[in-house]
């Protein structure tokens, strides 16, 4: 009997797994797991979406007006270049679908962001990994794998889960040396935690180039990873193809109500910062008194390193924790067996899981 058979590029095609969310039998785990924001949304935010309840029987606007002006009054940006998604694994998925095909290849760094190779797949076209020298993204080596055939090359910029980055130099070094019909694709989850100076979030490339897109979410700093909303900020050519490709309404109206007023609330954006900053600093350095190797980072998270030894192990690390109801991320799947991802949480929980390091390294 034939059967319905999906496209030959979707048969063995591993689905995304995130971290660990609970801890069987503890009702209260404190879950560092997933690089959501230690603040969580803004009370502007949380406003906006409990008023939105009387209008949850009208369809939402259709083009995410409210979200996209508010966008690019905060960010200085035109609005018609603007596409929104629910969430930024939206705007991911329309440019794999849209610029990729079998025959094509496309880019992603050894230890990044995993959905690029899994996209890349779904589209048919052919992963191609470009390694990282330090865990961290590298030029040169980006450069070297690009051939006819390359479409896209996705970099996530701070990086996940390794908190690595490219300053502004050399992201510009990347595109200028890309053929003109390659996409840039800079994945800036990321972006709005970073202090360092020589920083630049690609979107003046945008401006000036035809083939670059930045995207972004509401789910890290802001604290809305619940309702799923994400944009990018792409050249006019390409928020055209995009526009026609993604589904009507992608956005739901509550979300767009409430990241519209999270991202005007610069105050409290500011303050999730500052509380970052201060508490990665710290988590980094006492982690590192521990004897244990952090992987300098810009984002919300660090990656530590743990050893090979039967009982040093990372697997080893991740069970005591858990035993202690606190979650991290295993980075089996990033190519990092002997990491955890920590992230950076509220002044307790952080106090909790150096504590809880402490008591495994002693042991």
């Amino acid at each position: 009997m034939n059967l319905p058979t999906p496209k030959p590029s979707l048969q063995g095609l591993e689905a995304y797994v995130g971290g660990r969310s609970k801890i069987k039998g503890v009702q209260n785990a404190v879950k560092l797991s997933s690089n959501e924001s230690a603040l969580g949304p803004s009370p502007a935010a949380q406003q906006a979406y409990a008023q939105a309840a009387d209008r949850l029987a009208l369809y939402p606007d259709g083009h995410s007006t409210l979200l996209r002006d508010a966008i690019a009054d905060v960010h200085d940006l035109d609005p018609a270049q603007i596409v929104c998604g629910n969430g930024s694994d939206d705007i991911l998925t329309f440019l794999a679908n849209a610029y990729l095909q079998p025959g094509d290849e496309a880019i992603y760094c050894e230890h990044g962001f995993s959905l690029y190779k899994l996209l890349i797949e779904a589209a048919g076209a052919k992963p191609v990994m470009a390694p990282e020298v330090n865990f961290t993204a590298n030029v040169d080596q980006i450069l070297s794998r690009v051939t006819d055939k390359t479409r896209i090359v996705y970099l996530a910029n701070p990086n996940n889960p390794t908190g690595t980055y490219l300053n502004g130099q050399e992201v510009a070094r990347l595109q200028a040396n890309l053929p003109s019909n390659v996409i840039l694709v800079l994945d800036g989850a990321y972006a709005e935690f970073v202090t360092v100076d020589d920083y630049d979030d690609g979107i003046n490339l945008v401006t000036r180039c035809e083939n670059v897109v930045v995207t972004r979410t509401f789910s890290k700093i802001y604290g809305l990873a619940y309702l799923r909303v994400g944009w990018g900020y792409c050249p006019p050519a390409i928020a055209d193809v995009l526009n026609r490709l993604r589904p009507p309404f992608n956005v739901n109206g509550v979300a767009q109500v409430t990241a519209a007023a999270a991202i005007r609330d610069r105050a409290f954006t500011e303050a999730a910062v500052v509380h970052n900053e201060t508490w990665r600093q710290w988590l980094g350095d006492e982690i590192v008194k521990l004897g244990l190797d952090v992987t300098p980072s810009i984002g919300n998270f660090l990656l530590i390193h743990f050893g090979s030894e039967q009982g040093q192990t990372a697997l080893d690390a991740d069970a005591f924790l858990l035993s202690k109801g606190l979650i991290l991320r295993r980075l089996e799947s990033y190519g990092i067996p002997n990491g955890l991802r920590l992230t950076v949480g509220r002044e307790d929980d952080n106090r909790k899981v150096v504590a809880a390091l402490r008591e495994f390294v002693g042991s």
